[in-house]
């Protein structure tokens, strides 16, 4: 080996492992990031109504839209930062401190007293969950062992929902009329609820060791190496087994580098991988206009065009989350064993098809509250299972150096583009005294063309990832061999 070289089998020991209560611990830590952000958007969304009362910060409607907008705006600036962050710093460092932002804006937004405090507060927990998808992307996939990872990642991904269930939980009873407390109270008390369960995975936390895959290409394959081998100590004794050796064969040579300057990034990004970028663009954008369309216009369609009352809607809300949340837990499996390409094309493909089915349903008057939410949970069973494996794609097929700054890239990416959204088919659906169903059913048609676009992307772009070592998925920009064949097209 020439000097500076690193031989490593840290990959393959990893991805060699049994699932074990590490591995449990890790997702529980970890996967709770989803959670938080399910929680704080659908809380904001349930105590909109609250907040323009005067007896609490007396907003206006534009206000409460406004301080949603600044959420996912800081959850934009956050993913950026703290995904630059993670790829130099480490990804330890960044999922303690990213829970530690959240935590503190969080719980400081129950005690926010006017709209100003109140808008500053809801950027900085955007900025805190926004860079948790980064580093917590970034560290699961580098740690689950390669045929665990595409089920683990969906799994993750769709708490999301289950997030959304424990809001709406939580402020069908906070907010209820007939509660004893006092309104400006209880919309305070539905923002701490994200920090107590923050909290409670706090110390879990605090006791996961830094991704071994990151110190090996940062240059500390002995801190490196005493991870795995403590991690495969903890595997054998909770399982009470020993784990056979690793041939000397699956091992890589890397020549560590501790920065990867920005052009790298953009050349890696553009130059080398233009087709994996373009597919990682087209998922993450067409599932975010979907989701972001439907979800936060889900209340108008039920209260314009079905006459629910205000007040019904969780009850609704219950049964769209619940078929969001099962659809990758129970698809997850598949990704793996199926394949990516033909999972993740075929949830694209079959979402976009039932959601036209279902405008179409819906145009004719065929639907009633009722089955129009039957439909819907249907619809995003499936949907939810590819809208989480666009960020198992994203976080699995760049280079380990820039995993957690292609993860940022992609996913702010999607949620700008996908903020348009709920503008355009707010438009669409107009006033509750004369909505158009026809013209809704046009937007339905858009979204569903976008949904049918990405998974054909997938089928031409698609990577082989299932089960797979992330470093044949994509070398690591410091492997031996990826660096002489840089070196010789400079050259040339």
């Amino acid at each position: 080996m020439g000097p500076g070289i690193v031989r490593s089998l840290v990959p393959a020991r990893l991805d060699r492992l049994p699932w074990s209560p590490f591995h449990t611990r890790l997702v529980m830590a970890l996967g709770v990031a989803w959670v938080l952000d399910g929680l704080e958007i659908t809380i904001v969304g349930n105590v909109g109504a609250f907040l323009q009362r005067s007896d609490t910060l007396g907003l206006t409607s534009a206000q409460v839209g406004l301080s949603a907008t600044v959420y996912l705006i800081g959850e934009v600036a956050g993913a950026l930062f703290f995904g630059w962050l993670s790829d130099r710093m480490g990804r330890r460092r960044l999922f303690i401190l990213t829970l530690a932002v959240y935590l503190v804006a969080s719980g400081l937004t129950a005690l926010s007293w006017d709209f100003g405090s109140f808008l500053v507060l809801r950027f900085v927990a955007g900025a805190g969950i926004g860079g948790e998808y980064a580093a917590i992307n970034s560290v699961i996939d580098e740690m689950i062992p390669s045929r665990y990872r595409g089920r683990v990642d969906l799994a993750v991904n769709g708490t999301y929902w289950l997030g959304a269930l424990l809001a709406t939980s939580a402020t069908f009873l906070l907010l209820d009329p007939s509660s004893p407390l006092d309104p400006d109270w209880a919309w305070r008390l539905g923002f701490l609820v994200g920090p107590v369960l923050g909290i409670l995975v706090w110390g879990l936390r605090r006791h996961l060791p830094e991704s071994p895959r990151w110190l090996m290409t940062h240059g500390r394959e002995d801190e490196a190496e005493r991870v795995v081998a403590a991690i495969e100590k903890e595997v054998e004794k909770e399982d009470r087994l020993v784990l056979e050796p690793v041939p000397d064969s699956r091992a890589i040579e890397v020549l560590p580098r501790k920065r990867l300057p920005l052009v790298e990034v953009a050349r890696t990004l553009f130059r080398t991988y233009p087709g994996r970028s373009f597919l990682s663009a087209t998922l993450m954008i067409c599932q975010s206009f979907l989701y972001n369309a439907i979800f936060f216009t889900y209340a108008l369609v039920l209260t314009h065009f079905y006459d629910v009352e205000a007040g019904e809607v969780p009850k609704y809300m219950f049964a769209f989350a619940l078929g969001n949340l099962l659809g990758p837990l129970v698809l997850g499996r598949l990704f793996d064993t199926v394949g990516r390409r033909q999972m993740i094309s075929g949830t694209y493909l079959a979402s976009g098809a039932l959601l036209a089915f279902t405008g179409w349903l819906f145009e004719r008057g065929a639907l009633t509250a009722t089955t129009q939410t039957i439909m819907w949970s249907v619809i995003f069973f499936v949907a939810s299972a590819a809208a989480s494996s666009a960020y198992l794609t994203v976080s699995e097929i760049f280079p380990i150096e820039m995993r957690a700054q292609a993860i940022s890239i992609f996913f702010s990416l999607g949620q700008v583009v996908g903020s348009f959204g709920p503008v355009v088919f707010g438009a669409l659906i107009g006033d509750r005294a004369n909505p158009d169903p026809a013209r809704l059913f046009h937007g339905y048609l858009f979204a569903a063309g976008m949904m049918i676009f990405a998974g054909l992307v997938e089928l031409r772009f698609g990577v082989k990832a299932e089960r797979a070592a992330l470093e044949t998925v994509a070398e690591p920009l410091s492997a031996v061999r990826a660096r002489a064949r840089r070196v010789r097209s400079e050259e040339r």
